[in-house]
């Protein structure tokens, strides 16, 4: 059996984070994802902070495996007939410029479906292509910072924080790529394709919505309170030895289930706790957390965080290891589910990077390292167009490709 998409193929005109996330989703569920890029320099996120110099930077390699890469300047009218004769045989072209940057090299939707009434167009922008902010730019701590997860984000006494993960960039992709499929299953029933936009802004507030409950009920902006969860005990991380800066875990014992708090009692030994009249009661330690917290603290200070993890994992108790990146390298469950796996690069050489968490039982991924800059523009305009050996050293001799 062959891959969920493998009769699904994008044009791929992304770049940076928030797009190549959204086609590489779809490259790693079996889509043949074609990376359109300018001859020369490509990407901009293939030397984006790359540490060696002419090399590929991580930054793009994890975000574009599975792919394969042409190079086409859609600025040279040539180029623009060649990607518009490629659309021809595309089901999804898929874009993050700035705002009207299509629309200017004459690609729009009208553009692509006078050709291709079938195309689907993925838009992604920083604030979508309408409303008052639409001319604006973006990037992912700007989201972040207008979708409400900054103001969410912190402590109660400090200010607005951006969390580490790139919520604003990969939250917005992944939310394209459910976008393209609900169109790609539309159009199975309508015969047409349609443009599909998301913005990046509405991504993130779609992240905010449980925070945000607070404000139906109170009217009152929720504030910052940092890992705790209010007034609940235990609902936070908590210290480990050796005590270094990632040895933490968190843990939280649902109020509302008795046995929790008295199976972590019994985790911790302090089975002289169960049953008494304060420390059972869930309101109380709401409002004594700080000695509640202590008593947590002095336990799991006693033990390894990755211990204290099994341990309180194996009695029923909601905990987790604060992992930091070289932790997810070497978690034996991540590797063993296929999330931390090898990957061969013909110039980085072999290293372990995240898989794709989306499991299809018929269909596994197979991870592929991402292209090397126009690494497959004669395979791919041989095999779509049919270009002979003479075009495509004529369209190279012109700056074409």
């Amino acid at each position: 059996m062959g891959n969920a998409l493998d009769d699904i193929r994008v044009l791929d005109l992304t770049q940076f984070e928030a797009g190549p996330s959204c086609t590489e989703s779809l490259a790693w569920m079996g889509a043949d994802v074609i990376k359109i890029e300018q001859p020369g320099s490509g990407d901009p996120g293939r030397r984006n902070r790359s540490n060696l110099p002419d090399v590929d930077s991580y930054y793009f390699i994890l975000l574009n495996a599975n792919k394969r890469s042409v190079t086409i300047d859609l600025k040279n009218p040539k180029g623009k007939a060649l990607f518009l004769e490629m659309v021809k045989t595309a089901d999804v072209v898929a874009e993050n410029m700035g705002p009207g940057t299509l629309e200017r090299l004459g690609l729009g939707y009208d553009a692509l479906s006078e050709v291709n009434p079938r195309i689907v167009l993925a838009t992604v922008k920083g604030f979508g292509t309408y409303g008052p902010y639409s001319q604006y730019k973006s990037f992912d701590m700007i989201a972040q910072a207008v979708g409400g997860s900054m103001a969410f984000t912190g402590f109660e006494d400090g200010p607005p924080t951006k969390p580490g993960s790139t919520i604003g960039d990969t939250g917005t992709g992944i939310h394209a790529a459910f976008g393209i499929m609900a169109a790609l299953w539309q159009r199975e029933k309508t015969g047409k394709g349609q443009v599909m936009e998301i913005s990046m802004q509405d991504a993130v507030v779609n992240f905010s919505r449980i925070k945000m409950r607070e404000y139906y009920e109170t009217g009152v902006n929720p504030g910052r309170s940092g890992n705790a969860i209010p007034n609940t005990a235990p609902g936070d991380i908590y210290r480990c030895s050796p005590g270094g800066s990632d040895d933490y875990v968190y843990i939280y014992c649902q109020p509302i289930r008795a046995h929790m708090w008295d199976a972590i009692l019994l985790c911790m030994g302090r089975e002289d706790l169960i049953d008494d009249e304060q420390w059972s009661n869930p309101v109380w330690r709401g409002q004594n957390k700080a000695e509640v917290d202590e008593l947590v603290e002095a336990w799991t200070m006693q033990n390894g965080k990755h211990e204290v993890m099994r341990i309180l994992g194996e009695g029923g108790i909601p905990c987790g290891a604060v992992l930091n990146a070289e932790d997810i390298h070497n978690d034996e469950h991540l590797k063993r589910r296929g999330m931390i796996t090898t990957m061969d690069h013909p110039v980085r050489g072999s290293f372990d990077m995240p898989g794709f968490p989306v499991q299809l039982g018929d269909s596994p991924v197979e991870m592929k390292h991402a292209p090397l800059l126009g690494e497959h523009t004669t395979e791919v305009l041989q095999d779509i167009l049919g270009l002979d050996e003479d075009a495509l050293t004529r369209l190279r001799s012109e700056a074409v490709i």
